[in-house]
């Protein structure tokens, strides 16, 4: 399983000082069938606590995840930004999910040289 970020999302991310581990401890919940919403073509909202927060008033994100394959984080926000993503923002999500799980690993690959894609590590 391997696990990306959209450029945007690390950006939020590091701005948030969400880190690679809590991305990481947020798909292993997945995997655990852990899950706030699934959204429908691989798209999932999860959250991930804040530090000294917890998970409800932490932060949300919303990625899409294919089960032995990849996981890959598209969208952040904090509880008080936003109560929830728009139903259009939702569709443009789910194409992004359903597009970044079904391409090839070359694809992937080349999207990472192009910096469009990071890997957690």
């Amino acid at each position: 399983m391997r696990i990306f970020k959209i450029k945007a999302f690390h950006r939020w991310a590091k701005s948030e000082r969400v880190t690679d581990k809590m991305l990481k401890n947020a798909v292993t919940e997945i995997i655990k069938g852990l899950v706030e919403a699934d959204l429908g073509a691989g798209l999932f909202k999860k959250r991930i606590a804040r530090s000294g927060e917890g998970k409800r008033g932490g932060y949300r994100t919303l990625l899409g995840y294919r089960e032995n394959k990849r996981s890959v984080f598209f969208f952040g926000f904090t509880k008080n930004d936003m109560d929830d993503v728009e139903d259009d923002q939702k569709k443009d999500l789910k194409y992004m999910s359903s597009y970044y799980l079904n391409i090839s690993d070359c694809q992937i690959e080349l999207f990472i040289k192009q910096g469009e894609l990071i890997e957690v590590k």
